[in-house]
């Protein structure tokens, strides 16, 4: 369709009336506009009004029907006149004019009459003083055409009121009318008929039939601007795609479904293709071909993958048996079933004896090497196996659409019998040299029978030595060659058919005469209870120590343990975060993005518990194994932790895509932000509680010797209850050594946050618990100061530079000095001067339990023992050019546009503003509203005095 179509809406035309017009002439007595049929310029009869009164001073109104506006809601409402004008020049009268003026007045009914509204032009109002572009001279007749427009109209509907004073004029044809943009399809999307209300009007549209807008948080509803002019402008914002099954049709305004035995997987452009190997479609319109039977397609498989089965079953089973461990190994089924993602499993049974046998599944003492199921190779060793036992051992093969076939796995089985053990070894005779000793004959089925046995000694203590070995086909044996009053330890096994079975346990026997224990294991029993003590010990002075006041009290407390020192970071993950699944996860928009992937709110909902809001970290795909390690290590720290003011763990998710990081909501989001768009809201109490809270969790994350290493307000989260929580222990623990950066660059590449870091940290790498009551200091500063940056725009190395020459920050406007005091001992250059945070939450305790003590600040200028950084002037107002610059020096730039659509656009006239005048223009944050009027008055002060009127 050709979207620059024009259309309109009559809503009076006088050239199609064929009865009398009744207009209302004014004033009644002395009525001169005169209603006449005559001729338009086509020559076609049309009712006109005349009037013809040059040689007067007096008004003539004329005033049409009530015109209502019906359905239609636009505001803007064009007005074509055609009239004819009559030189006055010709007429040689003194009072003659060439124009009239055009009124409109709105109503919600039609409710007139010939005194109301009053003739004048309040209530009336005025839209043009009509000028006629060519005046009728000696007989020559030529019509004017004018196109008005009214707005804004919010009546029901309106009167036009015609005033001459002394025009001599004919009223040809008026015309009301409204202009609509048509309705239009463009990029699979519809829009319907649109009446534009301003001078571009947005038309929501709708995608056409078996289109979609892609899922997504970035997906919007099409959207078309309407013009003025009832013109359709630019394109379709439209993210509207043809939906699987379906593609795009001629001109981009339909979609057209793909015909039987072809489909189309995604959503968006593409073509139809015909469908894979085994398989087909049953209707047209298809996103996949549905697979022949006995054929299927796995979850992971693409929908253009051919459908594929089982494969057939292992061949040529071979077993090995050595003692109660067999290892099976096996041949390569002859069908793969046409996928090449092949492995097996192995089950095990259990038989007992005799000829008829029933068997039960092995219990859980079986171990299997590699593994029992998911093997990618063909070979496995089972451990665990009882001696002189029957087994049955089946090899299943498996494939990615085995789980899906209706028919069990294809296999194979072997049957295996284990040896049996020897036990009761005992000790008959002894000699100086030799030792006769017996065992019982294990009881045994008539095909097993035992063959011979096979005895192993070695002596014991200082003289151990290698295993010797002797044989014998009876149950006892004499051992010959043996030192004199020496201890050995022996054991036995026997062989049958099956093989070697395992050795007895150990037993002790020696020659004469008879021995004592030797010292030396005595000696080392004593070493080994006094290591244990000493572990003990150590594990006892390892319990946390917690201040409450100056008494120290020993706290049992669990002590973090780093995932970095795990092998498997997922066995980490596993130990101290709970796997949740993702079916119990809905996302619902992002709120943000992380180092890793995106943050997003959503509900997490467990069975069997309530509903509640989460924060989700996302893992972007395409990560390395070390990314996800990375990723994960949050978890694995954040989930050591549960304290009230410590960001809580609900689980992770990393069984699927993406690997999420589940974390309690907060709805005020990061402390700094949140301060800045509450500038000046709180009181110093409330201030105070809030960094309560987070002195508290860092408390709690000191006494299990964790250190933080990037405390900031941007860290800390708040809850709907103002309750503040410590968050983000992701910042890696190691600096890069060979950095020229001034910023530094940690391991994980990203930068040390230097305007929060202590020096020692900074210079030496030294993260301690006092580096982070440095960092406490600062973020002390943040909140006083309602989010400000710390160091305002110096940059990271002059930052190093001022601290270094013992410079520390003022305290902020109407801080109290207990609270500067506060930061200043935080800042000390020594850290082990620095407060411990048990310190901080009991200096912190004694203010809120004294809240007169927070009325107290410091003098300007003064501020405590230490110099102060940025004693610096506030940039002059007075050299400010604009209410633009003004705003950004005073950093409420926020504000620009709503100060000059108010109208607020010169120095002069913001300096006359007070607290009424910033509610209107939408200043209601009190701290804001103080700022804005304190900027004021320095302006007024600064501001070089007006110019003279004259």
């Amino acid at each position: 369709q050709d979207k620059h179509t024009q259309t309109h809406t009559l809503l009076m035309n006088t050239k199609l009336e064929t009865s009398d017009l009744r207009w209302t002439n004014h004033p009644p007595e002395d009525p001169q506009w005169e209603e006449l049929s005559g001729l338009d310029d086509e020559a076609n009869s049309v009712r006109t009004y005349e009037i013809c009164t040059p040689d007067s001073l007096s008004s003539y109104w004329l005033r049409t029907r009530w015109i209502p506006r019906g359905a239609a809601t636009t505001l803007y409402v064009e007005i074509l006149l055609r009239f004819t004008m009559v030189d006055c020049a010709s007429l040689n009268t003194r009072h003659c004019k060439e124009t009239f003026n055009l009124y409109y007045y709105q109503s919600d009914s039609d409710e007139a009459t010939p005194t109301h509204p009053a003739w004048m032009e309040n209530p009336y109002v005025k839209v043009s003083t009509v000028a006629a572009d060519h005046l009728m001279k000696r007989g020559v007749r030529r019509s004017n055409v004018k196109l008005l427009r009214l707005a804004p109209l919010v009546g029901a509907g309106l009167y036009l009121a015609f005033q001459s004073q002394g025009a001599c004029m004919a009223l040809l044809s008026v015309r009301v009318f409204y202009r609509k943009c048509p309705p239009l399809r463009s990029a699979f999307a519809a829009f319907p008929e649109t009446v534009p209300h301003s001078l571009v009007e947005q038309a929501q549209g709708v995608c056409v039939e078996n289109a979609v807008t892609p899922p997504g948080e970035q997906s919007q509803p099409p959207s078309m601007l309407c013009g003025e002019d009832g013109q359709w402008v630019g394109q379709p914002t439209s993210s509207c795609a043809c939906r699987p099954g379906y593609v795009a049709g001629e001109t981009n305004v339909r979609c057209r479904a793909c015909p039987s035995g072809q489909f189309k997987p995604g959503l968006g452009p593409g073509v139809c293709t015909l469908c894979p190997d085994r398989s087909n479609t049953l209707i047209p319109g298809s996103a996949y071909c549905l697979c022949h039977h006995g054929f299927h397609r796995a979850d992971a498989d693409p929908p253009h993958a051919a459908c594929t089965g089982p494969p057939s079953a292992p061949r040529s089973i071979v077993s090995q048996i050595n003692n109660t461990c067999v290892t099976l190994e096996w041949s390569e089924p002859l069908d793969r079933g046409g996928r090449g993602d092949l492995n097996y499993r192995v089950l095990c049974s259990r038989c007992g004896p005799g000829l008829v046998t029933s068997c039960s599944p092995c219990d859980d003492s079986i171990l299997y090497r590699p593994a029992q199921r998911g093997l990618t190779r063909r070979r496995v060793s089972v451990w665990g196996l009882r001696p002189q036992s029957k087994y049955t051992f089946t090899v299943q093969s498996l494939n990615g659409v085995s789980a899906l076939s209706q028919s069990e796995p294809a296999s194979d089985s072997v049957n295996v019998t284990t040896s049996r053990d020897v036990a009761g070894l005992r000790r008959v005779a002894s000699s100086e040299s030799s030792l006769s000793l017996e065992w019982n004959v294990p009881v045994v089925q008539n095909q097993f029978q035992i063959l011979d046995y096979q005895l192993r000694y070695s002596p014991k203590g200082e003289g151990a030595g290698q295993w010797q070995y002797v044989s014998s086909r009876s149950s006892s044996v004499v051992v010959t060659g043996l030192r004199r009053a020496a201890r050995y330890r022996v054991q036995v096994r026997g062989r049958s058919q099956a093989g070697y079975g395992s050795f007895s346990p150990e037993s002790s026997f020696s020659t004469l005469p008879e021995g004592e224990t030797p010292s030396l294991v005595v000696t080392a029993a004593l070493v080994s209870m006094g290591i244990l003590m000493l572990v003990a010990t150590a594990i006892l002075l390892r319990s946390l120590l917690s201040c409450d006041g100056d008494d120290v009290v020993v706290i049992a407390m669990k002590v973090y343990i780093d995932p970095f020192t795990y092998e498997d970071a997922n066995e980490a993950v596993r130990e101290f975060a709970k796997e949740i699944e993702a079916s119990f996860v809905k996302i619902e928009e992002v709120i943000g993005a992380g180092e890793f992937g995106e943050v997003c709110r959503g509900r997490l909902r467990v069975p069997g518990r309530q509903e509640n809001y989460v924060a989700i970290k996302t893992l972007k795909g395409g990560y390395t194994d070390k990314q996800r390690r990375d990723f994960l290590s949050e978890a694995s720290i954040m989930g050591q932790f549960q304290h009230p003011n410590i960001i809580h763990l609900e689980g992770v998710i990393t069984t699927s895509c993406p690997v999420m990081i589940l974390t309690e909501f907060m709805e005020n989001g990061a402390l700094d932000s949140f301060l800045r768009v509450n500038d000046g809201q709180f009181t110093p109490i409330q201030l105070v509680g809030m960094l309560r809270g987070i002195a508290a969790g860092m408390k709690y994350l000191s006494d299990m010797s964790f250190v933080h290493r990037d405390l900031a307000a941007r860290n800390i989260l708040v809850n709907s209850n103002l309750v503040c929580k410590v968050s983000d222990f992701g910042l890696s623990r190691f600096l890069t050594e060979n950095s020229s950066d001034p910023t530094y660059t940690s391991s994980l590449g990203g930068k040390i946050p230097i305007r929060w870091t202590a020096p020692e940290a900074i210079a030496y790498r030294r993260f301690t618990s006092a580096s982070d009551g440095w960092s406490y200091g600062i973020v002390m500063w943040e909140v006083m100061s309602y989010g400000e940056r710390p160091y305002w725009d110096m940059s990271n190395q002059d930052v190093i530079n001022a601290v270094e020459q013992d410079y520390r920050l003022p305290p902020p406007p109407e801080c109290p000095a207990s609270l500067h005091s506060l930061m200043l001992d935080c800042w000390q250059k020594e850290r082990a001067n620095r407060p411990r945070f048990c310190d901080i939450v009991s200096a912190l305790d004694r203010l809120i339990r004294k809240p007169a003590s927070l009325k107290v600040t410091l003098a300007e200028g003064h501020s405590g023992s230490q110099p102060l950084l940025d004693q610096r002037v506030p940039p002059s107002l007075s050299s400010c050019g604009s209410v633009s610059e003004w705003l950004r020096a005073i950093k409420m730039e926020r504000y620009e546009p709503s100060f000059l659509q108010s109208g607020f656009t010169s120095l002069d006239v913001v300096s006359q503003l007070n607290t009424d005048d910033l509610l209107r223009v939408g200043v209601t944050l009190a701290g804001h509203q103080k700022k804005i009027l304190t900027s004021i008055q320095t302006l007024k002060v600064h501001k070089a005095p007006p110019p003279p009127l004259y």
